[in-house]
């Protein structure tokens, strides 16, 4: 008779709890019209497709567990006398059952914190890639602003060398005029064409400094 309560107990919990259904490697859980995911209700965001699987997949468990139940239920009374021995068993089963989903559970723990440590090392190697060809960059831009920079350089001192050049001539021009014409050697033609000369060479000088 205990054992037949017992039974009778078991098909109440079959309604009363959920059921679990695996798919994809995913275990659901359904109750009530409602199905969750690591204790998430989900149904909402599922397919019509998925729901109608995991649904048909729970009733199939529940109506297979009432069957059972049913089953239990007429062979009671034949095994009554067995009714200790299968309690054991069960209660065994049970325990091996807790210790294998344990180990699972313990072994998803290490394969979730493998992922994540690879992931990390992952996004620590592109970081370091994307520093690496920042610096890269940074190191063409600066050589290339210090070519610039030595090209511009040497521009203004050849430049500053040119305007050295035309006034050292413009100097010595006016200075070989001034002299000629001191002593009185320069006629009017040649007085003109050393006016002419030097007003060449300052205009020289005047677009040196100007460029500079």
């Amino acid at each position: 008779m205990k054992y037949i309560l017992t039974c009778v107990s078991l098909l109440f919990v079959v309604f009363l709890h959920a059921q679990e259904v695996t798919k994809e490697g995913k275990i659901y859980e359904v109750k009530e019209q409602k199905i969750f995911l690591e204790g998430k209700d989900v149904t909402e965001s599922l397919s019509l497709e998925d729901k109608a699987i995991i649904f048909k997949e729970a009733a199939a468990i529940t109506e297979k567990t009432k069957l059972e139940a049913a089953a239990k239920l007429q062979e009671a009374e034949a095994k009554a006398k067995l009714a200790a021995e299968e309690k054991a068993k069960a209660e065994k089963t049970e325990q091996l059952a807790k210790v294998k989903a344990k180990e699972e559970k313990a072994a998803k723990k290490l394969e979730k914190e493998e992922a994540k440590a690879l992931k990390e090392k992952e996004a620590a190697a592109k970081a370091l890639e994307k520093e690496k060809k920042a610096a890269e960059k940074a190191q063409k831009k600066a050589d290339k602003a210090e070519k610039k920079a030595e090209k511009a350089l040497k521009k203004e001192e050849k430049l500053q060398s040119n305007l050295i050049k035309a006034e050292e001539k413009l100097d010595k021009a006016q200075k070989k005029f001034d002299k000629l014409k001191r002593k009185g050697k320069l006629s009017p033609v040649d007085e003109n064409k050393w006016i002419d000369k030097i007003e060449k060479l300052t205009e020289k000088v005047e677009k040196a400094k100007e460029k500079i």
